[in-house]
């Protein structure tokens, strides 16, 4: 009876876990670390976490007083096997069956668990944990599949961006030769086969800071910036997140996987640092989670990948004042230890709702924002930047071999752009400047199968029906985006 009854609460489970697939946003999480002095309690951190409309988290490790302060949360959790436990379970069968005994097994149906995340960067490293990464991770798989959880919870490890031997253009993105013979390319394909994904940390602060081509502080921080064309693909990338994270993807094509979606395990950035780390401050770090969260929320996906979903954990809760290196490395966090935030956040979870829309008026006419025809080309490039950037234009169209591409000008790009950004933003006609490259028409700008959208704009000057309230900066969102990420394929 009890092994029907388990059995009967993993068919529910996998069945919500397909519910929960088909309203699946982009989201963002937060990693969850110890390593500090004073630090709230796991009971008083979950609370934060729930206070703040938290839905997901990324732990180090199984402490049981953080586990069993997330039981009952409905947070769901990545949990962590440390790097100093790695060789002693890839040697031994026994002890990876009993550290899912010791570690998951009594919190399988307690906590929201939905990943283990097998050691941190080890790769990135030449040691003996490098050499048993892998057989650990299919040890602890097995493990799992006999205790029938491993649809429940999924088995990776996750990655630096360092390990990539060419980043930029995003289309040159390639591992070390000798990483992928010994271990990369087995460790893919076991991550294939288990229907699992590659865990990604990725830091924009490094890259500015070790002076890479390309990478200005404006670049960094999602900020207005002219962007650089990838002249292989024709993509244009305006911020070093997306950046890595195509490098990345090319990297694994190169290995032929391109079936493995990247998650973002790790990204953030220091708050303060010592005098030769630049581009450190408070203001800078609001600056790039804020801008982080609104572009992985908006779902635009990556120009390599437009329209995939992007799950990305920011790191990191709670400054951890006792982790060695610059004072960078314990300065990452959203929380101070008396639980205060570091610079302003809102964990409010809000996003963008939309009203339905009614009959029109019948003063009511079509309008749509374009481009001027005399405006500059330096101008309508940089309209197209903002558009489809930080405005969460739809440049999907406007991409090689789309409805929208050709003709294949900077007028025509810049005005499918302008206008996706205007018919987001209320119809108002402060949305349609653009610093004076823009101009309203009522002239449908569509053509063949370009067609543009449009809404209603009162002639009185009023606002149209259709109403979008504009996202608040947030730091997690969406249950359901997880349960996605690690249901069974």
């Amino acid at each position: 009876m009890a092994v029907r009854v388990a059995h009967m609460m993993r068919i529910f489970q996998a069945i919500s876990i397909f519910i929960l697939i088909s309203s699946a946003e982009a989201s963002i999480g937060v990693n969850y670390g110890t390593y500090g002095d004073n630090l709230p309690t796991p009971t008083q951190a979950v609370a934060l976490l729930k206070k703040s409309g938290v839905t997901q988290a990324r732990i180090y490790d199984t402490n049981p007083s953080v586990l069993n302060a997330f039981q009952g949360s409905n947070i769901q959790l990545v949990v962590g096997v440390r790097n100093d436990e790695i060789v002693a379970i890839g040697q031994d069968n026994a002890t990876a069956y009993k550290w899912v005994n010791d570690h998951i097994v009594p919190y399988a149906s307690k906590c929201n668990i939905t990943a283990i995340a097998v050691g941190n960067e080890v790769l990135s490293y030449e040691s003996s944990q490098a050499v048993m990464l892998l057989p650990a991770m299919k040890l602890i798989h097995t493990a799992l599949v006999s205790y029938s959880l491993d649809s429940m919870m999924k088995v990776t490890t996750p990655m630096s961006a360092d390990l990539l031997v060419s980043k930029f253009p995003p289309s040159i993105g390639a591992f070390s030769a000798n990483l992928t013979k010994t271990t990369l390319v087995p460790m893919l394909d076991f991550l294939s086969a288990i229907g699992s994904f590659y865990f990604l940390n990725v830091y924009p602060h490094k890259e500015y800071q070790h002076g890479q081509t390309n990478i200005s502080l404006e670049f960094a921080l999602f900020q207005n910036n002219p962007g650089v064309v990838d002249s292989a693909t024709g993509f244009l990338y305006t911020n070093a997140f997306d950046s890595l994270l195509d490098a990345t993807y090319a990297a694994l094509a190169k290995l032929n996987h391109t079936d493995l979606t990247i998650v973002v395990s790790e990204t953030g950035w220091p708050s303060q640092g010592e005098a030769y780390e630049k581009g450190l401050s408070p203001s800078n770090a609001q600056t790039y989670n804020a801008n982080l969260v609104k572009h992985v929320l908006s779902k635009v996906g990556s120009p390599g990948r437009p329209g995939v979903l992007i799950i990305t954990y920011i790191y990191e809760l709670f400054n951890e004042d006792k982790r060695q290196g610059p004072l960078s490395t314990r300065s990452m966090g959203l929380f101070s230890a008396e639980m205060a935030p570091v610079y302003a956040v809102d964990l409010s979870g809000s996003q963008v709702t939309q009203v339905p829309i009614g009959p029109p008026a019948a003063s009511a006419t079509r309008t749509w924002c374009v481009a001027k025809q005399d405006a500059s080309q330096d101008a309508l490039q940089a309209a197209l930047d903002y558009a489809c950037g930080l405005g969460q234009a739809d440049c999907l169209p406007i991409q090689p071999g789309q409805a929208c591409f050709l003709p294949n000008t900077r007028t025509s790009h810049a005005s499918w752009a302008i206008n996706s950004y205007y018919q987001k933003n209320s119809n108002s006609a402060n949305a349609c400047n653009f610093q004076g490259t823009a101009t309203l028409t009522t002239k449908d700008p569509s053509y063949t199968a370009c067609v543009y959208p449009s809404n209603t704009h009162l002639a009185s000057g009023q606002r149209s029906a259709a109403k979008y309230l504009a996202p608040k900066v947030i730091i997690l969102l969406s249950s359901a985006a997880l349960a996605l990420c690690f249901s069974t394929r």
